[in-house]
């Protein structure tokens, strides 16, 4: 147990009672959040304006692909989105329709108000100021409310840049998820977060432990997993080794996303984590990539075709562990009241 009071901050690692034992018939679940963005190039510096919201056809696929599959995804979506009509008409539907739940995603440089200057420093909201990172929060909430007749519950940082007030600024906003802490990466040499030292499972969050932290899932994969972020780090300093480990298959750090992640890679992750007791394995990817040309992961059409092959094998591979979807009512539903129950850290 921490020496000093925990202030809920998502950038300390929580304290062992605000660990969360979910309910055991919750058993081993899977979950799909789809940062929700406008599409922009990734390779030139951010701006505020040139970009677009275009990929709507290929959302409509994506969602479909889910829904027969009975995966209810979290859409964490940002200003740009929300505030475009033809997105947020097939959106409502979605949503009207029980198929999909709408949470917030804060793309700083693109949200009103459009008061910070435009940088890399500047694009993780929780490192401006309070009283601006505030201001663009609710600026999204009230838009979201405007489009779809309800204020989100649900909410990743845009980068998963939150900050040291984020936390209860979600709180005072009236969310109870947040789904921006990556366990096992470092921003910091972006002027990002450092998550390194974070769980893997859901803890509470926040001044009032008023925020459920359900943290992106990461493993560590090979023979030489069990070296865990010590070795991870020290391969890192060391230039080409961690190349090698991984080229070996001996030792690699896997995140569960389409976008980057080998299939046989991501089939190795699932199995680590569920060895690892998560409860929750939490995919993500951009919604841009479900059309091709507007990120790294798909160019072409052939590189859609691999992208829903690699969800094929996924899903056959979740389904013969016996790790069903869950939608976010269900999860939350699952975490009990903070003094009810906890487990050690």
């Amino acid at each position: 147990m921490n020496s000093s009071p925990h202030d809920g901050n998502l950038l300390k690692a929580p304290s062992a009672e605000d660990m969360i034992a979910l309910d055991p018939t919750f058993g081993t679940r899977f979950m799909l959040f789809v940062d929700t963005e406008e599409e922009f190039d990734w390779n030139a510096p951010l701006s505020r304006t040139g970009h677009g919201v275009t990929a709507l056809g290929g959302m409509a696929r994506g969602q479909a692909y889910f829904a027969q599959a009975g995966v209810k995804p979290v859409y964490v979506t940002d200003y740009p989105v929300v505030d475009s009509d033809a997105a947020a008409e097939m959106m409502g539907r979605w949503l009207s329709d029980n198929a999909a739940d709408i949470g917030a995603h804060l793309h700083p440089w693109v949200n009103p108000p459009h008061v910070e200057e435009v940088s890399a420093a500047n694009s993780y909201a929780g490192f401006l100021p309070e009283t601006i990172e505030q201001a663009k929060l609710e600026a999204l909430c009230q838009r979201i409310a405007e489009r779809f007749g309800r204020r989100p519950v649900a909410y990743r940082a845009g980068r998963y840049g939150v900050g040291p007030h984020s936390a209860r600024l979600l709180e005072q906003a009236g969310f109870k998820l947040d789904s921006s802490v990556r366990s096992r990466f470092d921003y910091s040499g972006q002027n990002g977060p450092d998550f390194r030292g974070m769980p893997l499972t859901p803890y509470h969050a926040g001044s009032d432990r008023g925020i459920v932290e359900l943290p992106l899932s990461t493993a560590f994969v090979g023979l030489l997993r069990a070296g865990g972020e010590r070795l991870y780090r020290t391969a890192q300093s060391m230039g080409p080794l961690a190349g090698a480990l991984a080229r070996a298959r001996l030792f690699s750090r896997v995140p569960l996303t389409p976008e980057g992640v080998p299939v046989a890679d991501a089939l190795a992750a699932v199995d680590a984590l569920i060895e690892e007791g998560v409860p929750v394995l939490n995919f993500s990817f951009h919604s841009p990539t479900l059309e091709p040309g507007h990120t790294p992961y798909v160019r072409e059409e052939a590189d859609l075709r691999s992208f829903y092959r690699w969800w094929d094998a996924v899903l056959d591979h979740l389904a013969r562990r016996g790790v069903r979807a869950a939608t976010l009512d269900q999860f939350l539903a699952a975490v009990p009241a903070r003094g009810q129950a906890c487990q050690a850290a």
